[in-house]
């Protein structure tokens, strides 16, 4: 079976996971409105690292890797750190979960290589002293999704015994206006499967998360009951009308671990008119609608590459504290279907949640993580 041995969050929210649980279960956000930011015309409102802390952390490096590998390669030492693991053995592998990593890089010098992933993966990885070839999963919105279920089949192979999974956004101009161009982008802090909702924020973070195999797990580790991705080739950017894609993911799901199991759905929530109804029509054609369910989005914004292993560690930190999420800048139900979302924190007993996510190109992807054994 595959477990996780731990984790870390490093956001404009706070530094360590305990630090971003604390801080959602507050209702906390650093969402803000940027004016002029990357050269941009139009403000947007989003979620960033402050500059100066980027310069620090990377400037520690000599300047050797780019904001975007500065930030996984602190992320992933300080979780290493904290979980006294040791990341260059030969039976770790490294998986990096990115959508654009260095991408800005093309608008100043195309001829640098650093904007292709596996180039930046390789530099984060041979800076732990891993000489393993690095694995890079870049799905759109899905990837942190798709890392975690990448990491459980190359565990389950028998290649490796451990890996080690980061998941990282940095905005530039380049992300931002592909955004606006969209007109995806709201003005105000999001507000996920709420009527009153007008588009989504952006964000950026770093998640990293342990995975291992092992024959045995106890009842206070996390293990991977189960994964499902589907793409249901419905549009380049928008999502099926149907909830196709995340319908038949969830009903994947559904058919390793029952309904009656589950504390609660962690849904992509972008706070879009699309993706909420989309979301809310696949919760229902699952049955799932009585199912608590909530949306991490109005805290972030849409982390990108980060947000399926972040929303994920934050949804297992929930559990192990009894607690459902709230929704922030959730009020009142904007979907045709109905969906049991709250803006307050709520009580669990149950052991096991479900994590999905959907991004461009028809991509969907879900995953089931229990704490111990069935309950």
């Amino acid at each position: 079976m595959i477990v996780s041995r731990g984790d870390y969050i490093l956001s404009p929210l706070g530094e360590g996971t305990l630090a971003n649980y604390d801080g959602v279960l507050r209702g906390e956000s650093r969402l803000q409105r940027h004016q002029g930011m990357f050269g941009l015309p139009e403000p947007f409102t989003g979620s960033l690292f402050d500059r100066s802390f980027l310069k620090e952390i990377t400037g520690a490096r000599n300047e050797e890797y780019t904001h975007f590998e500065s930030i996984c390669i602190e992320t992933i030492e300080r979780g290493c750190r904290a979980l006294h693991i040791r990341p260059d053995s030969e039976d770790t592998i490294f998986i990096i979960s990115s959508t654009k990593g260095n991408v800005d890089l093309l608008m100043d010098n195309p001829e640098d290589e650093r904007y292709f992933l596996g180039t930046s993966a390789r530099k984060i990885s041979e800076y732990f002293g891993n000489r393993n070839r690095p694995m890079v999963v870049s799905n759109a919105c899905i990837s942190g999704a798709c890392a975690q279920i990448a990491g459980t089949a190359l565990l389950e192979s028998g290649r490796y015994r451990r890996a080690v999974i980061c998941g990282a956004d940095l905005l530039s101009r380049f992300i931002v206006s592909g955004f606006q161009s969209f007109k995806a982008l709201s003005g105000e802090p999001c507000k996920p499967f709420d009527a009153g909702r007008t588009g989504l924020n952006l964000g950026e973070a770093a998640a990293m998360m342990i995975m291992e195999r092992t024959d045995n797990a106890g009842d206070d580790e996390w293990i991977c009951v189960a994964s499902s991705n589907h793409n249901d080739a419905n549009h380049i950017s928008g999502p099926s009308r149907t909830g196709e894609g995340s319908y038949r993911v969830l009903s994947d799901l559904l058919r390793v671990i029952p309904a009656d199991r589950i504390a609660f759905v962690n849904l992509h929530g972008t706070a879009t008119n699309y993706n909420d109804e989309m979301e809310s029509i696949a919760m229902s054609r699952a049955g799932l609608e009585n199912v608590p369910a909530n949306g991490l989005k109005g805290g972030y914004g849409h982390t990108l590459g980060a947000a399926g292993l972040l929303e994920t560690i934050l949804s297992m930190r929930a559990v192990e504290n009894g607690t459902v999420l709230p929704t922030r800048g959730f009020s009142t139900l904007g979907t045709s279907r109905p969906l049991d979302v709250s803006p307050e924190a709520r009580a669990t007993d149950k052991r096991a949640f479900i994590k999905i996510l959907s991004g461009f190109g028809g991509s969907n992807a879900g995953i089931c993580w229990q704490k111990g054994g069935a309950s």
